[in-house]
Order: C-alpha cells, then sequence, then structure tokens
C-alpha cells in the first residue's frame, strides 16, 4: 500500500521569467498519469486520501501545490496568475516528468483550471473530472 510522504520541489525553469520556478509535488505510483489540482485556499497534500487510492488502484498519482501556494513558486505580479499560466503550470510538469499526456483533477478553482486544460491544451489531457466547479463555457 503506497502512503503519501514528502512532496518533491520539480523545477520548471522559465515558467514566469523566473530561473528557479518550481512546483513542490506530491508523486506516488505507476502506471496511467492523474495530475489532481488543488483550489483555494488548499494545498496539494488536500487529495492525500485520493493520491493513495488512486497509486493504490495502479496509476500515478501527482498533486502539485499550485504556484503561489505552499512550497511552489510564489511569482508577486497579478498578472503571474492568469489561466493561461495558471494551466501552462501543469503542462509544463508534465514535460519535467516526461509525461505525454494524463488525466486532469480538480476541485474548488482547481477545478476551473482543469476544466480550462482540454480547452488551452487538448494534446496534453486524457480526461478532466472536477468537484465543486461545473463547467462553464468560454467567451468567444
Amino acid at each position: 500500500m503506497a502512503t503519501v510522504t514528502s512532496p518533491q520541489r520539480i523545477s520548471l525553469p522559465g515558467r514566469w521569467n523566473d530561473p528557479d520556478f518550481h512546483l513542490s509535488t506530491y508523486r506516488m505510483g505507476s502506471g496511467p498519469p492523474v495530475v489532481f489540482v488543488h483550489g483555494f485556499p488548499d494545498l496539494a497534500l488536500g487529495w492525500k486520501h485520493q493520491l493513495e487510492a488512486v497509486a493504490n488502484a495502479g496509476f500515478q498519482a501527482i498533486a502539485p501545490d499550485m504556484r503561489g501556494y505552499g512550497g511552489s513558486s510564489h511569482p508577486p505580479d497579478i498578472d503571474a496568475y492568469s489561466l493561461t499560466e495558471l494551466t501552462g503550470d501543469p503542462v509544463a510538469l508534465l514535460d519535467a516528468l516526461e509525461i505525454e499526456k494524463a488525466v486532469f483533477v480538480g476541485h474548488d478553482w482547481g477545478g476551473f483550471v482543469t476544466w480550462a486544460m482540454p480547452v488551452l491544451h487538448p494534446e496534453r489531457v486524457a480526461g478532466v473530472a472536477a468537484a465543486c466547479t461545473p463547467y462553464i463555457p468560454f467567451p468567444d
């Protein structure tokens, strides 16, 4: 049985012009990847029970502290928190982990980020699920 341990610091150099940009990330299990995206004011560790269950079911469970939260980078500019930037971080995380595509699961504000993933990055998304956040169509 897999259990959550300490997060890894995953470097995503160049995000928001920061050579030291990183996401503090819990990662466990192996198999098809599932990325958990937390909401406000949560942290990745809020997915602890889901990470363990998904990893024990034969998947690679991944949960970063999103930018501005916990042990991840905290860019000072408000513009650094646009939906484009927030969805770009999971894509850069997949690149750093050498993963082509993943299922994304979001909660609260993380659900909004998750719903945006197949719209902004369809080639990186195998599926989506969100709790507490309905899909809202993007403006034309």
